[in-house]
């Protein structure tokens, strides 16, 4: 009992002491703001004004009333930088590699995630204005705003991480951010060496890439689905022409001819906005090869089918959904929700007609990524409903210092696509469905 009560003072002294220094620290950015004549701001060359900021800084600390030790001096210094010109106590997070969230429930919880796996940092902020100071930093950088009239807010850091930020009225408890990082890009080797998924199923979707088959990449938030995208999206061949539609742009294609577009929210005044569905049929007029939305989620759902059966094969996107029929069937709901009243039968063959491929993601237990199933969408039967054919698995068989483990298979299915990905010159052997299970990791 004495020892769980000097635990808990230990930690209240420690967050005490830490929302000191963030105080101190505010005040001096304060102070600093109000020092810089920001008319000539633009003038300055940014190597001589972090110099200058980096003076006052060093100044402010030393002539400060408050007791601090060398290595504090310097770390405090440090961190009026990371105020100045970036994200506050999260700058040290959006650096690190390893961090692939960073989740900010207020001002005294900060939680990240590495390697999969989520833990709660002692990371702080002065109070809830300090951190609303860093969330309208981030919104006025992309020409947002962010307060009681316009609660909620997402943006994009120059890295291309996605930001998400709501505040009250709408949370309850003070100011939310969400920063899902993109910092680091995998290869398509390095999905192979971290188990995401075999070394046959990725020679499998390079040719199914190759030999222009539409590809829906599905699964749940943090899957992994837009990381796969951009992987796949390196098979494509250098001499065709892309468009691809995000609402934040994260993908980062190798090839030479791409035309990025992203969608904008409305303004102040409620216009200008435009919407993925809007650019889709923007892009329809480019003259596109294939056409790649970020995340399929409304209406443009139908224009995006379109295109799959209008001559732009190859064409690839991702959407949200926990399997392979929940995958059609949500893609069947924002067919609908394009206005337009037409029979599901002929949703469904539609649908049927233009996905050739669905590549089902999961996150595991212990935030492990897997393939879990790539399955050919063959058709629809007399009873219309989908005809679909697995090729490739995965089976969990248990549970391993807290994370997930488990085998590939190959289902013993050849896919009726490999006669066209033959015709197209991707050559894939047969070899590849014969029906077993791959090395486990």
């Amino acid at each position: 009992m004495a020892n769980s009560l000097r635990t808990t003072q230990t930690i209240q002294f420690d967050t005490a002491n830490s929302q000191r220094f963030q105080r101190m620290k505010s005040d001096i950015h304060r102070r600093i703001i109000e020092m810089l004549d920001i008319s000539k701001l633009e003038k300055v060359k940014p190597d001589r004004l972090r110099r200058d900021v980096r003076t006052l800084a060093e100044k402010l600390t030393r002539d400060s009333s408050e007791m601090l030790n060398d290595v504090e001096q310097e770390r405090m210094i440090d961190e009026v930088m990371h105020e100045v010109f970036g994200l506050g106590p999260l700058e040290g997070f959006v650096n690190d590699p390893e961090v692939s969230d960073i989740l900010v429930n207020g001002a005294n919880q900060v939680f990240v995630e590495r390697r999969g796996r989520l833990e709660e940092t002692n990371v702080v902020f002065a109070d809830n204005a300090h951190l609303m100071q860093v969330i309208q930093r981030i919104a006025a950088r992309v020409g947002r705003r962010v307060d009681e009239m316009s609660p909620m807010v997402d943006a994009r850091l120059p890295d291309g991480s996605r930001v998400n930020a709501i505040i009250p009225p709408l949370a309850l408890d003070g100011p939310v951010l969400s920063i899902r990082r993109f910092g680091v890009r995998l290869r398509a080797d390095d999905l192979v060496a971290n188990h995401t998924l075999p070394q046959a199923v990725l020679e499998f979707l390079k040719a199914a890439v190759a030999g222009r088959t539409n590809v829906v990449v599905s699964g749940g938030t943090g899957a992994g689905k837009t990381t796969l995208l951009n992987t796949l999206s390196r098979f494509i061949p250098f001499d065709e022409r892309l468009v691809t539609i995000e609402d934040s742009a994260e993908l980062l294609l190798q090839q030479k001819h791409v035309v990025r577009l992203e969608t904008r929210s409305p303004n102040v005044e409620g216009v200008g906005q435009f919407t993925q569905r809007d650019l889709v049929r923007n892009a329809l007029r480019m003259r596109p090869d294939r056409i790649i939305i970020g995340e399929c989620r409304g209406a443009e759902a139908l224009d995006m089918l379109q295109a799959m059966n209008t001559g732009h094969e190859g064409s690839l996107t991702t959407v949200h959904a926990n399997d392979t029929r929940d995958a059609l069937m949500r893609l069947e709901t924002m067919v609908l929700m394009a206005g337009f009243e037409m029979p599901l039968q002929v949703v469904r063959t539609y649908i049927a007609s233009a996905v050739k491929l669905v590549v089902q993601l999961a996150r595991l237990k212990g935030g492990s990524r897997r393939v879990v199933k790539i399955s050919e969408i063959v058709g629809v039967n007399r009873g219309r409903s989908y005809v679909v054919k697995d090729v490739f698995g995965f089976r969990q068989t248990g549970i391993v210092d807290g994370r997930a483990v488990g085998e590939f298979y190959a289902t013993g299915y050849a896919p009726r696509m490999l006669e066209r990905l033959h015709a197209a010159g991707a050559d894939v052997p047969k070899e590849l469905f014969i029906e077993r299970t791959f090395p486990s990791e």
